[in-house]
């Protein structure tokens, strides 16, 4: 059994950076993909960024250029950088592990003002 634990969330003005960590314990195969994925009010939950066990990496084309994704393999740990946020960037922000099973983490809110 994997479990996710996100941190990093909060409130920031337009313009600010944030910085989310998701820590995966337990077994994880791999290979593996760790990610990022949002909801914000009122609309369905959508993909963020998603990076590979070998480093492959996908955004969306809404944060690409200002979201940086990472990850450290020995830690089990994926990052996200969140840089020149906007106020529709506001969510509850959900980690994901998809392996042979797919876990999600309970969420982080993230709150833009304008």
């Amino acid at each position: 059994q994997v479990q996710l634990v996100e941190s990093g969330g909060g409130l920031v003005q337009a313009g600010g950076s944030l910085r989310l960590s998701c820590a995966a314990s337990g077994n994880i195969v791999s290979p593996n993909i760790m990610g990022w994925y949002r909801r914000a009010p009122g609309k369905q939950r959508e993909l963020v960024a998603t990076i590979s066990s070998g480093g492959r990496i996908n955004y969306a084309d809404s944060v690409k250029g200002r979201f940086t994704i990472s990850r450290d393999n020995a830690k089990n740990t994926v990052y996200l950088q969140m840089n020149s946020l906007k106020p529709e960037d506001t969510a509850v922000y959900y980690c994901n592990c998809r392996e042979v099973f797919e876990y999600w983490g309970q969420g982080t809110q993230v709150t833009v003002s304008s």
